[in-house]
């Protein structure tokens, strides 16, 4: 017999209050205590849809003589002389895949263009503070990826892709609070994700495995479609049969070594847009109705999307009281991207509002062109480079002025900690872009009354939401098309979205690289 699910609502203020979550659910489920061997709140979302804002809950019960599923914990083996394979890049995809390998008996060898994490944190500090980029270590590259210093939401819709709950008990397993297995928007926390990064990486050594820093991939070998070996730092050749390729979507230069060696590419729909911040206590406000900060309930977010002149125009990696931080990974481009401390405790939200672009909506679109939107994205953020006077200051400008096309004169505090130069937007940004995005605006403060003000400052551009080419693979044994042995995976290949999603196909490009070998 499975276990028993009942939902129930309760008000913020009982949310620590087990006995009555207990009783009421007990109750819910006509169920008496003395039946039960063991309960859980097994999912925990905030309904504010009205003015009385609720918690509800989906309380799971054991019967007795039921057991609850153990966790699915990492289980490691020794791998110091198992098969080797090569894993390029160290983030999510990358740290998963080197975790999974080990589980199967397989010896990873990990190498990351960037830094440890610890040692990532002065490369962010001298774009921050000095504006200069360090094109190996950065927001993007370094241990833990893009997602180490970019907030470590763990939220996915990828259901199909995997086991999600699996990645998530992983997390756990390396240190990651519990909370994250029970919140509909589960969410770790940038200052606390370094600990659990470097967790997993001294899991893969202790079992065999490697892990190489300052270890960039500058040359592959291809042999009758194969992949033969590989060479790191321009040094000898390593051969290799079986590479998983988990750069990320903003390592442009594997792109290029990859068309340059006749690997298959494609170009593939991207987002670009602008990220906005707006004042925390406002989204609060509008999103809990007017009522004061309520002490129980968190930060407030929110989620917007709106069809503008068929195309989508949405919001991107919203931040509860987060950070816009400086996200380029060369020094003539500026990016930018958010991100939030675990208790979401700073005085800004932010979020990307960018606009869902086809590579055939492009103007120097055509089909045989894998570059068409990367080069697309490279000039919007040189552009904007270029008018924010060639530093990693960002042009911004207040809301409503970008929908008036109206210089912003002055501007309240920003997160992003480089700094702001007024520029109207409409002169920057692709038309295809800010004509959308001037529209959906106004749309957006109708669902959101408040939400279109001149307290909103926007900052350009939000341009790095996902790999603007895809790397085809085959969808059964997730080899690439033409090369065996070469496995993209994760966002920069196109087939993940965030944390989870890479992490869950990097397990899957293992689980393929292990029945392959068991089939030889």
């Amino acid at each position: 017999m499975m276990s028993v699910l009942v939902q129930i609502s309760i008000k913020p203020s009982q949310q620590k209050d087990t006995d009555f979550i207990l009783k009421s659910s007990l109750f819910k489920a006509k169920l008496q205590s003395a039946e039960i061997s063991d309960w859980r709140i097994r999912k925990r979302s905030i309904d504010a849809r009205n003015a009385l804002i609720k918690l509800n809950l989906q309380i799971e019960f054991w019967l007795l003589g039921e057991t609850r599923t153990p966790p699915q914990y990492y289980v490691p083996q020794d791998v110091q002389t198992k098969p080797e394979i090569a894993i390029i890049g160290a983030g999510p995809a990358g740290l998963f895949a080197g975790l999974r390998a080990i589980e199967v008996g397989l010896k990873p060898i990990v190498f990351e263009r960037g830094k440890d994490v610890r040692a990532r944190r002065r490369d962010l500090a001298a774009i921050n503070k000095e504006q200069t980029v360090n094109p190996e270590s950065n927001y993007c590259f370094g241990e833990g990826g893009a997602g180490t210093y970019s907030d470590g939401k763990l939220y996915t819709r990828s259901k199909k892709r995997g086991n999600v709950l699996k990645a998530l008990e992983w997390f756990v397993h390396f240190g990651a609070s519990e909370a994250i297995l029970v919140e509909a928007h589960p969410h770790i926390g940038t200052n606390k994700l370094p600990a659990i990064i470097m967790a997993m990486r001294e899991a893969i050594i202790e079992a065999g495995g490697e892990v190489h820093f300052n270890a960039k991939l500058t040359d592959i070998q291809i042999i009758d479609n194969a992949i033969n070996a590989l060479k790191i730092n321009d040094e000898s050749w390593k051969p290799f049969e079986n590479v998983v390729l988990a750069t990320g979507h903003s390592a442009r230069d594997i792109f290029y070594l990859l068309h340059k060696r006749g690997v298959h590419l494609k170009s593939k729909a991207f987002a670009l847009g602008v990220r906005v911040e707006h004042p925390q206590y406002l989204i609060d406000k509008i999103q809990y109705h007017g009522a004061d900060q309520n002490p129980y309930l968190p930060p407030a977010s929110y989620s917007l999307v709106e069809q503008i002149d068929g195309m989508g125009v949405y919001s991107f990696c919203m931040c509860p009281g987060g950070i816009i931080a400086p996200c380029a990974t060369s020094q003539e481009e500026v990016v930018t991207n958010g991100w939030s401390p675990s208790k979401r405790n700073n005085p800004y939200a932010n979020s990307g509002i960018v606009v869902s672009l086809e590579p055939k909506d492009l103007p120097n679109y055509t089909s045989n062109d894998p570059f068409v939107c990367l080069d697309f994205q490279k000039k919007v953020e040189r552009d904007c480079w270029e008018v924010a006077a060639r530093t990693q200051q960002v042009p911004a400008q207040r809301m409503i002025d970008f929908v008036e096309g109206k210089k912003s004169l002055d501007f309240p505090k920003t997160s992003y900690q480089p700094g702001i130069v007024s520029v109207d937007l409409n002169i920057v940004l692709p038309p295809m872009i800010s004509k959308r995005l001037r529209k959906a605006f106004s749309v957006f403060g109708k669902k959101m009354k408040g939400y279109y003000t001149n307290e909103a400052v926007l900052h350009a551009p939000e341009s790095r939401t996902s790999s603007p080419i895809s790397i085809p693979r085959n969808s059964e044994t997730l080899e690439h098309v033409h090369v065996k042995g070469l496995y993209p995976c994760g966002e920069g290949a196109g087939y993940a979205g965030g944390i989870i999603s890479a992490a869950i196909d990097g397990i899957n490009c293992i689980d393929a690289i292990h029945k392959k070998c068991n089939k030889d």
